[in-house]
């Protein structure tokens, strides 16, 4: 006989998170970089966070994913959830940035620029 069912759990998962968080814990997602031929992928795992609560925010060269927790979809107060934050090295192209979020898991995809736009010699002007 199973007294608490696997719905309940999943449905019960956000709010003990939420609660640790509120109760000065830390609730942190896990996550991995993998680099790759053609560029890296971050990995973040946050099973119990729905894919409208995660942000992704790009600010120079730094690289931001947050979650947080909205009793309901229009509520205007949020409570953090986690924080990653990476500084991103020169040789990957920030314009081509692309994220997916796939059970559970989001993926950021971030390709290597091209060694060749990234060196160049500048002209030297006489006066």
């Amino acid at each position: 006989m199973n007294l608490i069912s696997r719905k309940f759990i999943r449905n019960l998962a956000p709010q003990l998170d939420l609660l640790n968080t509120l109760g000065g814990g830390i609730a942190q997602a896990q996550m991995r970089v993998d680099k790759q031929e053609q560029g890296v992928v971050i990995r973040v795992a946050a099973p119990s966070v729905s894919p409208e609560n995660i942000h992704v925010v790009l600010n120079n060269s730094r690289l931001s994913v947050f979650g947080e927790f909205r009793h309901q979809p229009e509520d205007q107060l949020a409570a953090p959830l986690f924080t990653r934050v990476l500084d991103l090295p020169v040789n990957l192209d920030l314009t081509r940035i692309d994220a997916v979020h796939e059970q559970g898991e989001l993926r950021v995809r971030i390709p290597y620029a091209d060694p060749s736009s990234q060196q160049r010699e500048i002209e030297i002007k006489q006066r």
